[in-house]
């Protein structure tokens, strides 16, 4: 298969932008079944903890779909950069995968356990908390940039353990526990929503305090970013995005405040897709920083266009199947209901 010069320049692009919604998704999507395991030790009886993860029972396994989307994407797509990436971040990789294992085993054996039901319940918890720490090590470990020579991975295995990606793990278990909270107050009614209207009000802050700290962190401790955000036309351009960020979180905290249901969910969604922008805005167009770019790790135009063939054709199905059924189970979760 021939293809063109244009072509040939666009593509990497478009497999960029799919990659970039894929994993947009997953961390929206599996962000607050996640969130929900963080703060199941918050919960005061059994009752409490049926009733939420009943609320996510329809979801939570559709959701992870995503993520294989994302890493498969990045191996078809972008060889090179999966061949670089996954050494130097193959130790928070695996604990991340081992602790969605034990997450999603838990999920499925705790309705069944009797004797052993706190066990599982420590898995949920703990599998759920350590997933989402090791997904924001994974991504303050990329921001900060992987040491490349001759296109290959040349640093050490624990490269990644700075604590500009500890930061980052932690911000995001708070970013998870808080779109979880308000995922409850949407989803379940009594003392379960009120509780987590309770936590979303101080998740709030703390995710603002973590984002600041990211986001004055990165252009100085990497002149690079400083240089993308900070330079005319660049900061007029880009000042925006931190503007927007304040006037939706302080929406968020006026929707908690006056009892809404459904608002502030959709309020700390858009507070994770500015700080996805964000984090994109610092990066792009370098897939491995601070190196190499989409066009220098691509696959050959060739395979490009073969599985962006495939891609076009299944991504509606998985975006018509996520749709239909969060439409299918709308609605709330009461105590002692459930999906089985």
């Amino acid at each position: 298969m021939e293809v063109g010069l244009g072509m040939t320049w666009y593509l990497p692009v478009i497999w960029g932008l799919l990659l970039s919604v894929a994993i947009a998704m997953y961390v929206v999507l599996d962000g607050f079944d996640l969130g929900i395991g963080i703060l199941f030790p918050f919960a005061r009886n059994d009752r409490e903890k049926d009733q939420m993860m009943n609320s996510v029972a329809p979801f939570w396994d559709g959701n992870e779909t995503w993520l294989i989307l994302g890493g498969g994407g990045l191996f078809v797509a972008f060889p090179l950069a999966y061949s670089i990436v996954m050494p130097a971040l193959y130790l928070p990789m695996i604990f991340m995968l081992l602790s969605l294992v034990f997450r999603g085993v838990a999920f499925e054996f705790r309705h069944v356990a009797e004797t052993s039901r706190f066990l599982w319940n420590i898995a949920f918890a703990g599998g759920s908390t350590l997933a989402a720490f090791f997904q924001g090590v994974l991504l303050g470990g990329f921001v900060q940039g992987i040491k490349v020579e001759n296109n290959a991975f040349a640093g050490g295995p624990l490269d990644w353990a700075t604590p500009f990606a500890l930061l980052c793990g932690l911000g995001v278990v708070a970013g998870y526990a808080l779109i979880g909270s308000v995922w409850l107050i949407m989803k379940t009614d009594g003392p379960t929503a009120v509780r987590a209207r309770v936590h979303a009000r101080l998740l709030l802050p703390a995710v603002l305090l973590f984002m600041g700290a990211v986001s004055l962190w990165t252009p100085i401790a990497f002149p690079r970013i400083a240089e993308r955000w900070f330079t005319t036309p660049n900061l007029f351009y880009l000042a925006p995005v931190p503007v927007i960020t304040l006037i939706l979180a302080a929406l968020v905290w006026r929707w908690l405040e006056n009892g809404h249901q459904n608002m502030p969910f959709f309020g700390v969604i858009g507070l994770f897709l500015l700080g996805y922008v964000g984090i994109g805005i610092s990066i792009f167009p370098y897939l491995v920083p601070p190196s190499l770019t989409v066009w220098d790790t691509a696959a050959a135009p060739a395979s490009q266009v073969f599985t962006l063939i495939g891609t076009v054709f299944m991504l509606p199905v998985i975006l018509g199947y996520t749709a239909f059924v969060y439409w299918l189970f709308r609605g709330k979760v009461r105590e002692g209901e459930g999906y089985h």
